[in-house]
């Protein structure tokens, strides 16, 4: 029996022969159409190129590209494990010509593929075409030498494709096959063909017209090919099964659930083995795409997939977490096409492990509930809204899953009911928003998120993407459109850029759109946690409501963010780890060229203690450790050891980041929803710049890393080579020679002191020095002395006191046009004159207020130091006057 790995192969090397590029499978989450939640066709990857916006260097190409249909109009959840042919994960086959060749080459190519190379009875295939395309006809008469009666014409938009209102179209031809009158059903187009005698196989997309608003305008100037074929539905067919699930690839996913259950793959449980099945590709090359669990979007799509699964392996009975379990038989199945598969197959486990972990406590509590609630229920009766939005809002059980688990017993759920409680809860949640004292502008953001939901973030994994304008807002008020030179708000229902929260600035960049539209962002702020506002300024064209748009962040800047949030986890853990476990983290900035860090500590940081700090989270970079991400609730993340950063909001679940390792654990572990690195060493250099107070018990550390660090430690040393070149020493040599600058200065200086203070003892200054002149009965020295230090004045006094031998001396010291005065009293006249008194009779005279000290001695000052004279001349007077 030929195998799906083989036939998948065959099909991409039969068109690689006949010259088309094989094309590698694209992610599941698209980068280039944002009205999808995931790539859900073999041709979506190369929309642009068919649009004609994108270039490439081949006009042919094949894939087998990954599809993922459960959410949005796409949805075939409901359906999985209970019919033949329905798929959450499904792989589509296809060749493509972007202007190369058209319909006759690629009936031929069809035709050659399946009846030659594959060997299907040419007897048992018959096509559809649209009801007015005689040339797609005229070539299967000619090609496949098919009758009328096997070439259907249909005339409804089955088949007739479009990529939508605008844009390329064109119609289908699709080719099924006959499995046999022994199975129910008719020919497409009769009122039986819904049976599953005729099942289609391949569809071939002829793109030939133009349309606008919904109505074709003219020719494609370049006729194009796409096709697709769903790998599982030809791979039943060469296997000789009419199930899909009976595939060599889908056997071996069931037959390892039912060995890991104990419960027959073909018995009562049959459904429950094949939505495990399924569920597990779809989860399995999720996760491996870099979508997470998560509460909205993509994510929560890919936990409402997991849960379902969860929930059949629980009715089969599965004591433990199952799914992780299977991943290595997925693996092995699928590994071979898709490397992504194995490289994830970790963190694929462990996603799984967690999520059915978590899950099955709500599981056992939520079953509970709803056996009570639906007891004294019988068929076909209504579970009211009320009691399925509680099963919802308190044991996090989805609504889908409540429908799921009653569809058995033929229940139903009042979905009314369900979406009024929805509604309730919200406007409570906007009453104790507008109660909580925060600005009134936020009603607008209020209505833009009940109205749109919260946008989806995509810039974990990338920088640029494509995006769907959903809201413009200007001076507080929505707008349909913004022009050239117009500054506003714009919303896109998904983004790459990061909205400012948790201390990390908001991303900048630019969007681009058709007719020349330039904008630049000069900002991305959170409004509620939920919304990422653009913050930008429309450089040229317009944007308007509805536009599709090409969302670009400065990479650059996002590379140094993202190193310097990275790095604000190191240095937490670092000094947590050096100073002690009462360092918690008060604050923080991460901005692009910086960051700065807020920490609980008593004591300023010795050099020795920085350097330290400094030496772990180096040591740490260094060894390139990946940065790992998973997703936990908050109780869960912090029962794990991880710390909680001060000011984040956190809902039901976090992002915690595992970074470096320690001994026997990882080297830092935070509940943070930031953006970071993928491995450490993409810091480059981590270096402190400063540390110092922020308030009473806090400290704050400002640190630089990369390319930033670089440059200042190299304008360092720039400056230490152009200090060694004035002393005329190597760098090395600093040091000292700046040591003995300082001790040579202090010891002129002090020489200096001692020469004034000599040259004022000396007669050097104005005033009478050399011996003391006699006032009313009392000897007193006097002296001006420019450029005296004031802290040499009392010295320079008590010497004057001393040739005093009995009486008062006063000396007055001039620098930079203030002067300071020191007047001394000896013991024996105290009785008689108070150095204070007379001190401030000098300051008064100098200009200034005040002067103080004992009756012996005193000191003051003033501003006016051209008044020294006059200051002595005061201090005479006021002898004078006690003695008289």
């Amino acid at each position: 029996m030929i195998s799906t790995n083989d036939i998948r192969r065959s099909f991409l090397d039969y068109f690689a022969g006949h010259g088309h590029e094989k094309v590698p499978s694209a992610p599941l989450v698209p980068h280039n159409d944002p009205t999808l939640m995931f790539v859900n066709a073999g041709m979506v990857p190369f929309k642009n190129v068919f649009t004609g916006v994108e270039k490439r260097p081949y006009s042919t190409a094949t894939s087998a590209q990954k599809c993922v249909r459960a959410g949005g109009k796409h949805n075939d959840l409901d359906n999985v494990g209970y019919t033949a042919r329905h798929h959450t994960f499904f792989e589509m086959l296809g060749n493509f010509s972007f202007g190369d060749y058209f319909k006759d080459r690629a009936i031929e190519l069809s035709w050659n593929l399946l009846t030659k190379e594959w060997g299907i009875d040419p007897d048992r295939l018959l096509v559809t075409i649209y009801h007015d395309d005689d040339q797609a006809a005229e070539i299967w008469k000619r090609v496949a030498g098919l009758p009328d009666e096997r070439i259907i014409r249909i005339a409804t938009s089955d088949n007739f494709w479009s990529m939508g209102d605008d844009g390329p179209c064109g119609p289908c031809s699709e080719i099924f096959y006959d499995h046999g009158e022994h199975i129910p059903g008719g020919p497409p187009g009769s009122p039986d063909e819904d049976g599953d005698r005729f099942i289609e196989i391949w569809n071939l997309v002829f793109m030939q017209y133009v349309q606008e608003g919904g109505k074709i305008v003219g020719d494609l100037p370049k006729p194009s090919i796409d096709t697709g074929m769903g790998l599982e539905r030809v791979a039943a067919l060469l296997q000789g099964k009419h199930d899909n699930y009976d595939t060599d690839t889908f056997r071996a996913l069931i037959e390892e659930s039912a060995a890991l259950t104990g419960v027959a793959a073909d018995g009562d449980f049959k459904a429950s083995h094949r939505v495990i099945a399924d569920h597990l590709r779809s989860s399995g090359f999720l996760v491996a795409d870099g979508v997470l669990p998560a509460n909205e979007g993509r994510g929560y799509v890919l936990r409402r997939i997991m849960r379902r699964a969860m929930r059949h392996a629980h009715l089969l009975g599965a004591k433990q977490p199952l799914m992780h379990r299977l991943v290595p038989a997925l693996v092995a199945e699928m590994g071979g096409a898709y490397p992504d598969l194995v490289r994830a197959q970790s963190l694929i486990e462990a996603t799984l492990l967690q999520e059915e972990t978590r899950f099955r406590q709500t599981l056992d509590k939520g079953l509970k509930l709803l056996d009570e609630a639906t007891a004294d229920m019988g068929e076909g009766d209504t579970l009211p809204g009320a009691t399925a939005f509680k099963l919802y809002d308190t044991y996090g059980f989805p609504y889908d899953l409540t429908e799921d688990a009653l569809r058995s017993q033929g229940l139903k759920v009042d979905r009314a009911g369900f979406d009024e409680a929805m509604a309730e809860q919200k406007r409570a949640a906007r009453a104790a928003w507008r109660g909580s004292g925060d600005k009134a502008s936020d009603e607008l953001w209020f209505d833009l998120a009940d109205e749109l939901g919260g946008t989806e973030f995509t810039g974990y994994t990338s920088t640029e993407g494509e995006g769907q304008v959903v809201a413009l807002v200007t001076d507080g008020a929505r707008v349909d459109r913004l022009s050239a030179g117009e500054s506003g708000v714009i919303l896109t229902n998904q983004t790459p850029f990061y909205g400012e929260s948790g201390g990390q600035m908001g991303d900048a960049g630019r969007i681009t759109g058709d007719a020349g539209l330039s904008a630049i962002v000069e900002d991305t702020a959170k409004p509620l946690g939920r919304l990422h506002a653009h913050h930008a300024r429309v450089e040229a064209g317009a944007i308007a409501v509805g536009d599709t748009v090409h969302l670009a962040v400065d990479a650059e800047r996002r590379d140094q963010i993202r190193a310097n949030h990275s790095a604000t986890h190191l240095l937490h853990a670092a000094l947590r780890e050096r100073l002690g476990g009462h360092v918690t983290q008060k604050g923080s900035l991460v901005a692009a060229d910086r960051f700065r860090f807020d920490f609980s500590h008593p004591n300023a940081l010795s050099p020795e203690e920085i350097a330290w700090v400094e030496q772990d989270v180096n040591a740490q970079i260094r060894h390139n450790e990946e940065v790992t991400t998973r997703l936990m609730t908050p109780d869960d993340a912090i029962a794990a050891g991880a710390m909680a950063l001060f000011g984040e909001k956190y809902g039901d679940e976090v992002r915690v980041l595992s970074m470096g390792k320690a001994t026997d654990k990882h080297f830092s572990v935070e509940l943070c929803g930031g953006t970071h690195v993928r491995a450490l060493g993409d810091i480059g250099i981590f270096k402190i710049v400063s540390e110092s107070a922020v308030s009473s018990g806090v400290r704050r550390i400002e640190a630089l890393t990369g390319e930033a660090a670089r440059q200042w430690l190299t304008q360092r040393e720039d400056r230490l080579r152009e200090t060694a070149a004035a002393l005329k020493a190597t760098p090395e040599e600093v040091p000292h020679r700046v040591a003995a600058l300082i001790e040579e200065r202090r010891r002129l200086e002090r020489e200096l002191a001692e020469a004034k203070k000599a040259l004022a003892l000396g007669g050097g200054g104005s005033g009478q020095a050399a011996g003391p002149e006699e006032i009313a009965g009392v000897n007193f020295i006097g002296q001006v002395v420019e450029g005296l230090e004031p802290k040499a004045l009392r010295g320079a006094v008590d010497d004057a006191k001393s040739r005093v031998g009995s009486g008062v001396a006063a000396i007055v010291a001039v620098n930079d046009g203030r002067a300071s005065v020191a007047v001394g009293v000896t013991d024996d006249r105290t009785d008689s004159y108070n150095a204070v008194t007379l001190v401030q009779a000098a300051v008064a005279a100098l200009g200034g207020k005040g002067g103080g000290g004992r009756p012996d001695m005193a000191q003051g000052g003033g501003p006016d130091g051209d008044k020294g004279e006059a200051a002595l001349t005061a201090i005479r007077e006021a002898l004078a006057k006690v003695t008289a």
